[in-house]
């Protein structure tokens, strides 16, 4: 799914939609150690109003985030769909539309006995139907529209409310009460939609993985769960690409070309905005990059070679390699320069020193919150 088939889902997963609709929703609460205390099964139109209205809200958040960060779509293993599989669990009771007790209890042990909360969650998963309206390239409405049925699931972490002091309106009292109501959050964790929507059809071969936290991402839902090889968190991207960055450019790597490389990438993500896919880079690209800040052609034959080893034959996300400041660190000292700051920042060679130089346009500074001035003498030995 690219970012376009993403939002279109999104926009219509609405009561409001004429062409969206939940059909039938299941929940099940299982306790930190793992165990399925309840299972709840209905139609989406037998819940009350609130319940409904909360149900919806947070499986459209298992479809929020940015594609490649909180997104990303998986392929099934072929043997996923043999008996036991997770294509083969989940995609019967789809099927079934959570009418079939047997296919529900596979599902729900699927989940449950793979994935690895850390501690009490809800488990909703909803089946849903969007009806997919075709059109010509002049625009006109054609007759081939079709249903996408597809699953949503999300794992929502849940815990107990408040057991501090109370305070009861009706007798105008504080108390110690203890609570043991487990409160859902109604933003999950982890979640998938299951089939994807894909140039406009319904693949049923592939499944797309949302996470809270991209940094953190729950190797269990998509390793165990989902039967999927996991790639390379946001984190995980950057690191490679800092790692084939020094490797490539060795001793020619400086503050400037750090820095520049950060823009041009920003500069890719820009031209690229109102694309579909989210652009990427590879070794070529790589080597448009390092070309335009002035890397010796020595260097940069080498990409190839580097970048194949560092990180093989896929590519890397451009979204997740870009830093919104700089951050310079040496002994004791960590100085945080914004992006649109970088000019102001310089290495010198002052009095037979290394230094770092900041230039400062506007002598006013406020350090640890207090605001002062910086009246200073030029320094001849500045070079």
């Amino acid at each position: 799914m690219n970012k376009k088939e993403i939002n279109e889902i999104k926009k219509n997963f609405t009561p409001d939609s004429g062409l969206f609709s939940i059909n039938r929703v299941m929940m099940s609460f299982v306790d930190g150690e793992g165990n399925v205390r309840c299972t709840v099964n209905k139609g989406y139109h037998e819940l009350e109003p609130d319940e409904a209205e909360v149900i919806m809200e947070t499986l459209k958040k298992t479809l929020s985030g940015t594609l490649g960060k909180n997104l990303s779509e998986y392929p099934f293993p072929n043997e996923s769909y043999t008996e036991g599989g997770a294509q083969h669990t989940i995609y019967a009771a789809l099927k079934d539309k959570f009418e079939n007790e047997e296919t529900n209890k596979a599902f729900i042990e699927r989940v449950t006995s793979n994935y690895a909360a850390g501690t009490a969650y809800a488990l909703i998963s909803a089946v849903c139907t969007y009806t997919v309206i075709r059109r010509a390239k002049d625009d006109t409405k054609t007759d081939d529209d079709f249903e996408h049925t597809f699953m949503v699931t999300a794992c929502c972490p849940s815990q107990t409310a408040d057991d501090g002091l109370y305070y009861n309106g009706e007798e105008e009292s504080i108390f110690k009460k203890i609570n043991n109501e487990m409160i859902i959050s109604k933003a999950p964790q982890d979640g998938f939609f299951y089939p994807v929507f894909s140039d406009r059809q319904t693949d049923i071969n592939s499944v797309m993985y949302y996470t809270k936290s991209p940094k953190k991402p729950n190797l269990s839902m998509v390793e165990d769960v989902l039967d999927c090889t996991f790639v390379y968190t946001c984190e995980g991207e950057k690191e490679r690409f800092r790692a084939v960055l020094t490797a490539v450019c060795g001793e020619e790597l400086d503050y400037g070309i750090i820095t520049s490389v950060n823009d041009i990438i920003e500069d890719v993500i820009a031209q690229n905005k109102n694309e579909t896919e989210p652009p990427v880079i590879d070794a070529p690209r790589m080597k448009n990059i390092l070309a335009e800040t002035g890397i010796s052609d020595e260097r940069i034959s080498t990409v190839d070679e580097i970048f194949e080893q560092i990180v093989g034959e896929g590519t890397l996300r451009a979204s997740n390699l870009v830093e919104s400041k700089v951050t310079l660190a040496a002994s004791a000292i960590t100085v945080n320069v914004g992006k649109d700051a970088t000019d102001k920042v310089r290495t010198s060679l002052i009095g037979g020193r290394k230094c770092l130089v900041i230039d400062l346009d506007d002598p006013n500074l406020t350090i640890n919150g207090i605001d002062t001035t910086v009246d200073l003498k030029e320094d001849a030995d500045v070079q």
